[in-house]
């Protein structure tokens, strides 16, 4: 399934859309890699996510096509979410 798809379907974005942005934008990793919107994700891939200040990572349990919306967090296992501090901007001199 396309990584784009995957976030949506597992609501972990909410429009596709959105979610091929974050992905062209390299703030995407599937097992350690940067991943493209049309990367193949598979079940037992470990996807990160750089949300602004937050980065989660998943585990994916399942894949399906489309889901309810109270069935949509079965499609993965959280397995770390944590705050990130920005880079301290440098001051030209």
């Amino acid at each position: 399934m396309r990584l784009d798809k995957f976030l949506k379907v597992s609501r972990l974005i909410k429009r596709r859309t959105l979610a091929k942005e974050i992905a062209d934008q390299g703030r995407v990793w599937i097992n350690g890699h940067v991943a493209k919107a049309s990367s193949d994700v598979k079940v037992g891939d470990e996807l990160t996510i750089q949300f602004g200040q937050k980065r989660v990572t998943v585990k994916v349990t399942d894949l399906k096509e489309t889901t309810k919306k109270e069935e949509a967090t079965r499609l993965y296992e959280l397995i770390r979410e944590e705050r990130t501090t920005p880079a301290p901007e440098q001051d030209d001199v």
